[in-house]
């Protein structure tokens, strides 16, 4: 109280008309922001974005994902729009450190199931009708369950599904793993039990759902997931209140392996190998 009463009257009246004014301008400015969500039971797709299921001779189980990475984000009006001639709300940092054009993976922004990826001013992102999305998938890491010597564990996979990734380290669960270098779509670690390990899945193996593949096709390893909104999506720039979109992403049976031993238990003792960490379908959904 005593410090109340050495403030002067005309100090307290600024003050509270900056907040009263703080809050007209955040009224007056919203903002889109887009949030990642990861649904086991969302419909699996293939490449083409038609239901598909898991190949004969494989095995496969939906991961736990603590968090994901995006390096773009576009929004597409038509279905004859082609990559980057829509309307592009995120690109994430480049660098060609390794030698080749990559995702500079220690500059990448992440976020978890059902939080927040991205916000900025809506009034940044251009008027007008939008019906699908593109996300360029960068990373994700979560839990999956394996077979050891005859006893279920649960490890944390580390998948990098962009299309060059420059990584100089990583924490796995708490694991360091150091790479500096580049490594193309598909490389992947793993931790369990604090021992680590490291793979890289075929070329062409990680799934990229694209519906719009005959009439808007995206480069080979490029990992640009396409969705469709539902009811489409306008910014007609007189919103007052900040826009959500959440980008839910199919991660049903999305972890697959070649099977050895015929029991639908990831064993990589046995020689099973991992053959695909591609998300499996996404579905664009709109909130105000």
């Amino acid at each position: 109280m005593k410090i109340l009463k050495c403030i002067p009257l005309w100090l307290l009246i600024c003050l509270l008309f900056a907040c009263s004014s703080d809050s007209d301008n955040s009224a007056n400015n919203p903002s889109l922001i887009i949030k990642f969500k990861f649904d086991p039971n969302q419909q699996r797709l293939g490449n083409l974005g038609q239901p598909v299921t898991v190949a004969p001779g494989n095995a496969a189980q939906s991961p736990l994902i603590a968090r994901m990475s995006a390096n773009y984000i576009e929004f597409a009006p038509t279905t004859t729009t082609f990559l980057g001639q829509g309307e592009v709300i995120y690109e994430g940092a480049e660098t060609n450190l390794g030698g080749n054009m990559a995702i500079d993976f220690q500059q990448s922004l992440f976020a978890g199931n059902n939080d927040t990826f991205l916000s900025i001013p809506l009034n940044e992102v251009n008027t007008g009708s939008y019906q699908w999305v593109r996300v360029s998938l960068a990373y994700q890491e979560g839990a999956i369950d394996l077979l050891v010597n005859g006893t279920e564990i649960s490890g944390t996979l580390g998948s990098f599904v962009g299309y060059n990734n420059y990584i100089t380290s990583f924490n796995l669960n708490g694991s360091s793993i150091t790479v500096n270098d580049d490594k193309l779509q598909g490389f992947w670690a793993f931790e369990a039990l604090g021992f680590t390990t490291q793979g890289q899945a075929p070329e062409g193996a990680t799934t990229v759902p694209n519906p719009l593949f005959a009439t808007s096709p995206v480069p080979q390893g490029s990992c640009v997931v396409t969705g469709e909104f539902e009811n489409g999506f306008t910014i007609t720039g007189n919103e007052t209140e900040d826009v959500e979109v959440v980008l839910s992403f199919s991660i049903n049976n999305s972890f697959e392996w070649t099977e050895v031993n015929i029991d639908g238990k990831y064993e990589p003792e046995a020689g099973e190998q991992v053959v695909d960490m591609g998300l499996r379908g996404l579905i664009p959904i709109v909130s105000n």
